[in-house]
């Protein structure tokens, strides 16, 4: 490869992760109509360069824009289109990350889509990739084998099999070394199945370990502000510690 194209390669990476970061903010705080502008200048700037794991990483991201309008159908095609374009004529620890990680969020699309049993072909897909993948951060997304145990839990809470996501996540935390707002993920997926299946304390603590691991992402989550409205509607006599709690969540 010459110089020059090596440098635009990486050029056009760092502009792609830099739009990332951006996304992940606009995304994160509703502004959505931002978040989609984002979406589409990553896209263009991927285009212009032969980077199929980069493609991938934008078709990941991409996904927030069809979960924002409900359009799990094209959401669903687009990952398998993006899946089926990563280059099958050598595996590399690159090309695995990418595989499995467009695998495990095509789970979840499939999984709000109500189709259990195509999430879980998405799982075994993605459990196949992270086998030869250390867990780590690929061109912005962590992929390895505790990220695809995270994705269990959320995909059997999408697909509102509480006993199965509280099986999936007892007595196991995520690894330090996964992105602290990937480790909340895992607790915050977690607590509405515990709720679901009466277990409100245990729905309190993975809520509280959500917001010591990922205070922001966990304070505006709304999955968090549900389970404790949940909460506090179940209890005769609020604690101070989920009063205090929901005070700081901005939830009554």
């Amino acid at each position: 490869m010459a110089i020059d194209e090596r440098e635009r390669n990486d050029t056009t990476e760092l502009l792609v992760l830099a739009y990332r970061a951006a996304d992940g903010l606009a995304f994160k705080y509703g502004y959505t109509d931002l978040s989609s502008q984002i979406i589409t200048a990553m896209r263009l700037a991927a285009s212009q360069v032969d980077q199929p794991f980069l493609a991938a990483a934008v078709a990941y991201v991409r996904t927030e824009m069809f979960f924002a309008v409900r359009d799990l159908e094209t959401a669903h095609r687009s990952l398998v289109r993006a899946i089926d374009r990563i280059p099958a004529t050598r595996s590399t620890v690159d090309s695995e990350a990418a595989r499995g990680s467009l695998a495990m969020r095509a789970a979840v699309v499939s999984a709000r889509a109500g189709k259990a049993e195509e999430a879980g072909d998405h799982l075994a897909e993605a459990y196949r990739a992270a086998e030869h993948t250390p867990e780590g951060v690929y061109l912005g997304t962590a992929f390895g084998p505790a990220s695809v145990r995270i994705h269990e839990v959320a995909v059997a809470q999408e697909l509102g099999d509480s006993p199965t996501a509280v099986q999936r996540g007892t007595g196991w935390h995520p690894p330090r070394e996964l992105p602290a707002e990937r480790r909340s993920h895992f607790y915050i997926d977690l607590a509405p199945a515990q709720l679901e299946v009466g277990r409100p304390d245990d729905a309190f603590a993975s809520l509280q370990l959500a917001k010591s691991v990922a205070p922001l992402h966990s304070r505006e989550h709304p999955r968090v502000k549900a389970a404790l409205r949940s909460l506090l509607r179940g209890q005769r006599t609020v604690s101070d510690e989920l009063a205090t709690f929901a005070a700081w969540a901005d939830v009554s």
